[in-house]
């Protein structure tokens, strides 16, 4: 038998972490498939469960002069049709599972889940998204980078609940997230890609390039990005055959149920190609 909690305020909620260890369940659509048990039987959770989808307090977007925020408790499905949500995210939350797990799943939970190939997290780690880790003690804010350390290694004490995903506001001129599945929807990634840009009168002012699915965190590099920020179109043609290497050498899939290791390299490899030619397109 599962023991399961219904904390009334996210105070009550955060004693009961503390108290009882037990695992925050918003939409439920990650943790109900990686505890799932045989079919007619409960999902074989090793800590208590306790709901927190109902508590108004984390159930919120926030749209605020400097950063969105979005509340834990905030589905998918809230996510999407929120105009002000920055587009490629919008984007990628359209692509995942199917409409009725999108009323359900949050962003807090994809993250939680501290999978290589979900689908919001390549996205996230472009947008430079941190987290707001809460306990009876206060709360604390980092970077989704430092937050997510390896496939469900995650920097979140066994008295903390995420309550909010904060995205700084920023305009791009180029952007693209790329999803690649067995099928156009209801499909686990094979791998995504984002790539967000903002060219100005000819020069990279700024330019986030990420992987998913093809190592054991999703893959950005914010010193190889460096080196291509502040190159002008016609640099970056020249260039660009000189970087290209540190993305090889980062990205390192492996082979699983849903691709090879030997496809997921190439097919990324291809969209970084692409992407870049749309931006050299600009001269």
């Amino acid at each position: 038998m599962v023991k399961t909690f219904h904390p009334r305020t996210l105070e009550e909620a955060l004693k009961i972490r503390k108290d009882e260890k037990a695992i925050p369940l918003a939409g439920g659509t990650d943790l109900m498939v990686r505890f799932r048990s045989w079919a007619g039987t409960q999902p074989d959770f090793p800590w208590p469960v306790m709901f927190i989808n109902h508590l108004s307090e984390i159930r919120y977007i926030d749209i605020q002069p400097k950063e969105i925020r979005i509340g834990a408790g905030a589905t998918l499905s809230e996510v999407e049709q929120c105009s002000e949500v920055p587009k490629v995210l919008r984007t990628a939350v359209s692509q995942m599972a199917a409409p009725a797990l999108r009323n359900l799943g949050t962003v807090a939970g994809n993250i939680c889940n501290a999978s290589p190939a979900g689908d919001t997290i390549s996205v996230l780690y472009a947008l430079n998204a941190r987290v707001e880790l809460t306990s009876l003690h206060g709360a604390r804010q980092i970077s989704i980078m430092e937050f997510i350390s390896g496939p469900g290694r995650k920097d979140l004490g066994d008295d903390e609940i995420m309550t909010a995903v904060m995205i700084p506001i920023e305009s791009f001129t180029h952007t693209l997230y790329r999803k690649v599945g067995t099928r156009k929807a209801n499909a686990l990634s094979k791998l995504s890609f984002c790539g967000l840009a903002k060219i100005k009168a000819g020069r990279i002012d700024d330019i986030r390039l990420s992987f998913g699915a093809v190592g054991p965190t999703v893959v950005r590099s914010v010193e190889t990005e460096k080196k291509l920020i502040g190159l002008s179109i016609e640099k970056l043609k020249e260039l660009y055959s000189e970087i290209r290497p540190d993305y090889v050498a980062m990205v390192q899939p492996i082979d699983d149920q849903r691709s090879t290791a030997v496809y997921r390299k190439q097919v990324s490899l291809n969209l970084l190609d692409q992407y870049i030619e749309s931006l050299t397109m600009e001269s």
